[in-house]
């Protein structure tokens, strides 16, 4: 009887020991892929492992051709040397963020309002004085591929920055600031347009890359119209116009608590959807 129970008792602790094994290996695939999301690097790592597949296809006891296993078989051995010169940056920025805080992968993210609030009052701000403006904020899809086109910064967010950046006379001030993780990411950014032939002709490349953006992605894009001086916010193909500093505040706040919530229905339409709020011409 003790027997019985020694023995289920140790069952149980390897059940327990595999559980928490599956866990740990979880959370560091889920930051393995938060690296790479967003970038070309899908694709060489897609590259690395179809030569690592093809090495075995062609050993022994299989389509045993020599020549073409020993040639592989020299460039596998350094796969693991090329991951690290050609990931150096992610791995780098992935220690240090692990050094900060173990536990980050287990816990919520929240809502950096600070900064949501540096973009309202910057973009109510511009409108006043007429300048075009286009900031693109980062949700769940990764966007490195679009700041990739850009001027990198890794900036803080804040309204004067904004404001440089977007003056007349800078030289960053043509293309899309992106914001990922509460940072400025990039400026002069190139965005794809919208294709809905439906769109009024009024709207100019500023919108369009707006609204192409939440087409492609699930990022949230504030343009600012230089000719008519209003603040209009981008969502899944939809346009929101008319929009003062603190309508815009609200509506970041609400559109970012809201990003970890599954989305509801079919994907977002091609067609634009203009809504007029009324709440304000910035």
């Amino acid at each position: 009887m003790l027997e019985r129970l020694s023995s289920s008792l140790h069952l149980q602790d390897l059940s327990f020991l595999a559980l928490i094994d599956i866990l740990v290996l979880a959370v560091i695939i889920y930051h393995l892929l938060l690296i790479i999301r967003g970038t070309r690097s899908v694709n060489i790592l897609l590259a690395m492992a179809a030569l690592a597949i093809f090495y075995l296809i062609t050993g022994p006891g299989l389509l045993q051709l020599k020549a073409l296993h020993g040639i592989l078989g020299m460039l596998v051995i350094y796969i693991p040397l090329a991951v690290i010169v050609l990931f150096q940056t992610q791995i780098r920025q992935a220690l240090a963020n692990l050094g900060k805080n173990p536990l980050s992968a287990l816990l919520p993210r929240k809502v950096e309002d600070g900064y949501v609030q540096e973009v309202s009052l910057a973009a109510a701000s511009m409108a006043s004085k007429r300048m075009g403006a286009l900031i693109v904020i980062e949700r769940d899809m990764g966007l490195r591929t679009f700041y990739e086109t850009g001027i990198a910064l890794d900036a803080l967010v804040s309204y004067d920055l904004l404001m440089n950046l977007f003056t007349r006379r800078s030289p960053l001030h043509d293309g899309a600031v992106i914001i990922a993780d509460g940072r400025i990411k990039a400026a002069s950014c190139y965005l794809p347009l919208t294709t809905d032939p439906n769109l009024s002709r009024t709207y100019g490349t500023r919108h369009r890359a707006a609204i192409g953006i939440s087409q492609e992605s699930d990022a949230l894009a504030i343009v600012v119209s230089e000719e008519r001086g209003v603040v209009s916010l981008c969502e899944d193909g939809k346009i929101v116009e008319n929009l003062d500093a603190q309508s815009l505040e609200r509506r970041l706040l609400d559109d970012l608590a809201a990003r970890s919530e599954p989305r509801k229905g079919s994907p977002p339409s091609r067609r634009t959807e203009i809504v007029a709020t009324g709440s304000g011409d910035a």
